[in-house]
């Protein structure tokens, strides 16, 4: 979604921000991906809140099953990748029974990468680079600005909306409030993974709360990264 560039520095290195591939491990493969900061800014670098997001949705075994996914502000795409790649879980004592390819084919979750229209070229260029070819129909790079292409979604279709370091722009968060809840059904459950930098992203939260139930389910100290939860009303679903 961002693509206006912070100012250099902030907890990262030149290297890391002027890099251009940056590479992760995640479901069992390297996943290495083109970054371009110099001509789109934050929206094609990896932040930490992706990758702790990454590694929270692989270590809690979360069942992605046919599950209907997507992602905002993807940027370079890492998160919306590794979600197409987890794949469903083989059963206990099947596991050789069904050719993987065509397990993850058959039952792995249904994934649309978003971004503005300036990033998904870099967006579409990563994910076809790291999804093997019988996952890349599963996996769908769609223009998505907060507010403004939402007659291009089905209210409601979503199971899981995901996002990373996506709320740090005050004037976009109205926008985004308005896009989760048109994407969002009474059984969608959000998890948006950020550091909270400033007294405006405690204002963000604020505003959640005021439309979603929300909770923090998981604390990166080594990363200052949070992973909060939304779901409609009082619900309290587990993924």
């Amino acid at each position: 979604m961002a693509l206006v560039p912070y100012e250099e520095g902030g907890g990262w290195t030149a290297r890391q921000l002027h890099s251009p591939w940056a590479t992760f491990h995640f479901a069992s493969r390297t996943i290495r991906l083109q970054q371009d900061w110099r001509r789109l800014g934050v929206a094609a670098v990896v932040w930490d809140a992706a990758v702790i997001l990454c590694a929270y949705l692989e270590m809690e075994g979360i069942d992605l099953r046919d599950r209907s996914v997507i992602e905002l502000g993807a940027g370079t795409g890492l998160l919306g990748i590794v979600v197409t790649l987890l794949g469903p879980k083989e059963p206990a004592g099947v596991k050789h029974c069904i050719p993987h390819a065509a397990l993850r084919d058959v039952d792995c979750a249904r994934v649309t990468i978003t971004d503005r229209a300036a990033a998904l070229e870099l967006l579409e260029s990563n994910v076809q680079a790291n999804l093997p070819p019988e996952l890349r129909p599963r996996a769908v790079v769609k223009e998505l600005t907060w507010g403004k292409d939402l007659d291009n979604f089905s209210p409601g279709a979503f199971d899981l909306i995901l996002g990373a370091d996506i709320v740090y722009l005050e004037e976009t968060f109205a926008e985004l409030l308005q896009t989760l809840e048109h994407l969002c059904s009474e059984q969608t459950v959000i998890l948006l993974s950020c550091r909270i930098r400033y007294e405006r992203d405690l204002k963000f939260l604020r505003m959640l709360r005021e439309r979603f139930s929300v909770s923090e389910v998981h604390y990166d100290s080594s990363k200052d990264v949070h992973i909060y939860k939304a779901q409609r009303g009082s619900r309290k679903d587990d993924l």
